[in-house]
């Protein structure tokens, strides 16, 4: 199980930092589906691909895993009402096809949930650090 922890791990984090670099690639495609009611669509589209970059980056690293998935979460939960808004108005959005829109939303859960699974650690890693706690007072 831990291998295969450690593979969706790997591919998650990759999965981010790809998306995040695609941000710097095609700002415009994502500037494009910003909700008119966001301010600055440029840099948010810049600073939300800077965020993924680094997060993806930093849940690769065992010491910053879980601050990186907790950071993950958090960037997926403000994100989140962009999508809803996208969905409701897919007029808005003529290259994107409406169903796409509305699955991008249970497709959020699923990535959230993706993320928590990285909050966790595994069990040997819970035990070592509950023993060195009890072994330190």
């Amino acid at each position: 199980m831990r291998l295969v922890k450690r593979v969706m791990q790997w591919l998650f984090g990759v999965l981010f930092v790809a998306a995040g670099a695609n941000h710097f690639l095609n700002a415009q495609f994502y500037v494009s589906i910003m909700p008119p009611y966001l301010p600055w669509h440029e840099a948010l589209v810049y600073l939300s691909g800077l965020c993924e970059i680094v997060l993806g980056g930093l849940l690769l690293i065992p010491k910053f895993t879980t601050s990186a998935a907790w950071g993950l979460i958090a960037l997926l939960l403000a994100v989140f009402p962009a999508n809803i808004h996208m969905a409701l108005h897919p007029d808005l959005y003529p290259g994107l096809s409406a169903w796409m829109l509305w699955l991008r939303l249970p497709l959020q859960g699923v990535l959230i949930a993706w993320a928590y699974w990285f909050t966790r650690g595994n069990r040997r890693q819970l035990m070592n650090s509950t023993q060195g706690t009890e072994t330190m007072n």
